[in-house]
């Protein structure tokens, strides 16, 4: 670990600190309080627990932390961008051909097994 990337871990404010746990005890609220109260109505809590959550996640994306994730996040989503992804001919040649693998190995194992069953019952006795 680089002494940069040491020190940065170490400066997380104590205001950041508390800033996660509130997040985190905000959530676990939410999620205590949407099994709490079964007689309100489903629509309610589940939109009570949405409203929670947004909040939670937004408390936790003024941290540090938080700000690091975000970025971490679209920088993924611009590195997505970039992949050049199969056509459609592409990917269905590729999966027949997983297709026809299978079953392949499929009758390979099959016959195997067959061929293990007659050696077995013939050592046994049983077969003949």
């Amino acid at each position: 670990m680089t002494a940069q990337a040491h020190s940065q871990e170490s400066s997380l404010s104590a205001f950041d600190s508390f800033k996660i746990v509130l997040s985190i005890a905000l959530l676990a609220a939410g999620v205590v309080g949407f099994y709490w109260y079964p007689e309100y109505s489903l629509l309610y809590r589940t939109l009570a627990l949405v409203g929670v959550v947004l909040v939670s996640a937004g408390l936790f994306f003024v941290t540090a932390p938080g700000r690091a994730f975000w970025s971490f996040f679209q920088e993924a989503r611009m590195e997505l961008r970039k992949v050049t992804w199969p056509t459609r001919q592409e990917t269905i040649h590729t999966t027949l051909m997983v297709v026809v693998m299978v079953v392949i190995v499929g009758l390979i194992l099959w016959l195997l097994d067959s061929l293990f069953l007659w050696l077995v019952r013939l050592l046994m006795g049983q077969g003949g």
